[in-house]
């Protein structure tokens, strides 16, 4: 039954994590990567779809994505959606081609991008510690209704303090990452 709850305390900071590192892909640093399209949805034929299931992206160069449409027609809702998405970039149809230079970061966009990458840090360590108050109110629980007795609920409890320490630190350890490569020029 403990170790149930241990399970699940574990499972939920995994996933605040996974989420935190989907979240941090859209923030930008100085190179160009696929992933900062991920929430741009081109109209294509009436249903917004992303950009990986309509054409294929590529990587080139640090500084330049390129997009090439399966569908020659498709060029120009590509780069509609790529010029009314909020990334700031200005996409160069080439024939069915299309080319988005990604411009180097200022220092004041830099700053933004961590302060983005913190406040992102701050929502995931707040995600964990909802996951260490629900398994705790739930050892609570259990030792109350007399299932377990009040020396296991306090290892038990220790345990959820050691794993909740463990994934803020991995937590600190993604931002410190991200940071990292956003500052770096």
């Amino acid at each position: 039954m403990l170790e149930d709850v241990l399970n699940d305390l574990r499972t939920g900071i995994e996933k605040s994590i996974e989420a935190l590192r989907r979240d941090l892909t859209r923030v930008r640093t100085g190179r160009a990567h696929a992933g900062m399209l991920d929430g741009v949805r081109v109209d294509y034929y009436g249903v917004p779809t992303p950009i990986q299931q309509m054409a294929t992206v590529s990587v080139p160069e640090p500084r330049l994505i390129t997009i090439k449409p399966w569908e020659k027609n498709q060029v120009k809702a590509v780069d509609k959606a790529i010029r009314e998405s909020d990334l700031n970039l200005n996409p160069q149809v080439d024939g069915d081609l299309i080319r988005i230079p990604i411009p180097a970061l200022t220092e004041d966009r830099r700053k933004e991008m961590v302060k983005l990458t913190k406040k992102y840090g701050e929502e995931a360590r707040v995600a964990i510690r909802k996951h260490r108050r629900d398994a705790n109110e739930l050892v609570d629980t259990l030792d109350k209704d007399g299932e377990v007795s009040g020396d296991d609920a306090d290892r038990t409890k220790k345990k959820i303090e050691d794993v909740t320490a463990e994934g803020i630190k991995q937590v600190d350890a993604v931002i410190a990452h991200k940071e990292k490569d956003i500052l770096e020029v």
